[in-house]
């Protein structure tokens, strides 16, 4: 599926009426967690005319984890504790890639050229970067800063959500825990999910946490030495408000749970990046 290529920005990226690249919630939250939503929002700046997209490929799991950002809203309200969520779509850059990944800027997903990223100059991207990805992973770690300035080691809560088929097979998953260093936490947060009668809970399924394309638990987390927990929640289950407080009130209460363990918040051995 081709769509028309979209006009070329004459205007800053991040124009005056456009959203902020990026959302705080509970800024001053006591819990000693940061929730991050890397594919929180389907927007797209005004400038980029939505990559040349139609409408209706905007609102599909190619533009954002369907679900995901008013999941992460409602854990961080439920936890009291900080959030940072992207503001753009992950086909204006995905802020789970490392910048140098070729598929930080997606030409193509699940059938749809996108034909806003066909021809980017490096400078092209740069400017990408630097009005959408810097700025959100800059502020995740003026959390992570003001964290530690406290003396407090935060666990690192990452939220996505995943699509109920993939190549037209069924993802039989309720849930998924992506873990790769930090296998304690993961364990504690599978053991309890695993737990509740009738939720089928991948470990590293649908996808592995080990799997290098885990920018953001790997420049934050694991290069610092933060203890984090990274799921995924199948979008059909965040399709309703109702599915979403379900999901918020059982993954509050779990990770509260886990938060209270003192042995959840040790520092772990930092880990450079890509490692």
């Amino acid at each position: 599926m081709e769509a028309t290529p979209p006009k070329s920005p004459a205007t800053p990226l991040c124009g005056r009426d456009d959203p902020a690249p990026f959302v705080v919630l509970e800024e001053h939250g006591q819990a000693p967690a940061l929730v991050v939503c890397d594919h929180a929002s389907r927007a797209f700046p005004q400038a980029l005319d939505r990559l040349g997209l139609p409408e209706l490929p905007s609102w599909q799991h190619i533009a954002w984890d369907i679900g995901a950002g008013e999941l992460a809203r409602g854990l961080a309200h439920a936890l009291g504790a900080p959030a940072v969520l992207a503001g753009y779509s992950r086909l204006v850059v995905d802020c789970n890639r490392s910048p140098d990944d070729a598929e930080a800027l997606r030409k193509e997903s699940d059938g749809w050229v996108i034909p806003g990223n066909q021809h980017l100059s490096d400078y092209d991207r740069r400017v990408r970067l630097a009005s959408f990805f810097d700025p959100y992973h800059e502020c995740i770690e003026a959390m992570v800063g003001g964290f530690r300035s406290r003396g407090v080691v935060p666990l690192l809560v990452a939220v996505h959500s995943f699509s109920p088929t993939l190549a037209g097979n069924a993802r039989p998953w309720h849930a998924g825990v992506l873990w790769d260093r930090d296998e304690a936490n993961a364990q504690r947060l599978l053991h309890r999910l695993r737990a509740h009668k009738g939720l089928v809970i991948g470990d590293n399924e649908p996808y592995s946490g080990k799997h290098p394309a885990n920018y953001t638990i790997d420049h934050h987390a694991k290069a610092h030495g933060l203890p984090h927990v990274c799921i995924e929640v199948r979008q059909d289950l965040l399709s309703s408000p109702a599915g979403i407080e379900r999901w918020v009130r059982l993954l509050a209460g779990i990770i509260g749970d886990i938060l209270a363990e003192p042995q959840s918040l040790q520092l772990l051995a930092k880990v450079p990046p890509h490692a």
